[in-house]
């Protein structure tokens, strides 16, 4: 059973930066494509940014491209999401996924995703 933990959330200022965090086994990493979404209240689960477990290559939304990096250390187990430049439209519960596919070919969808952990809020204030 893969099992995904988020950490890092909480209160910052627009314009400042935060490193979310999600703890798995270096398995999880080494086979798993790894995502990170976000859902705000009333709004739909939206992709953020994903990694491809072999290649390594990372995709991002629109929204965050430039102030957001994905990363992963292996050694570790982490999966990391550096947010800096964060602005009041990053307020949400941050996710991290894990999805069977590698390459995660359909990275920004949820439904490509396996695995999710139980969450992260992140509140950015103006």
């Amino acid at each position: 059973q893969v099992q995904v933990v988020e950490s890092g959330g909480g209160l910052v200022q627009a314009g400042g930066s935060l490193r979310l965090s999600c703890a798995a086994s270096a398995h999880t990493f080494n086979f798993y494509g790894m995502g990170w979404f976000r859902q705000a209240p009333g709004k739909e689960r939206e992709f953020v940014a994903a990694i491809a477990a072999i290649s390594g290559t990372t995709y991002y939304a629109d929204s965050v491209k430039g102030r957001f990096t994905i990363s992963k250390d292996i050694t570790k187990n982490t999966l990391w999401l550096q947010m800096n430049n964060v602005k009041p439209e990053d307020t949400a519960v941050y996710y991290c996924a894990a999805s069977r596919d590698s390459g995660v070919y359909y990275f920004s969808l949820p439904g490509s995703y396996d695995y999710w952990g139980q969450g992260t809020q992140v509140t950015v204030s103006s």
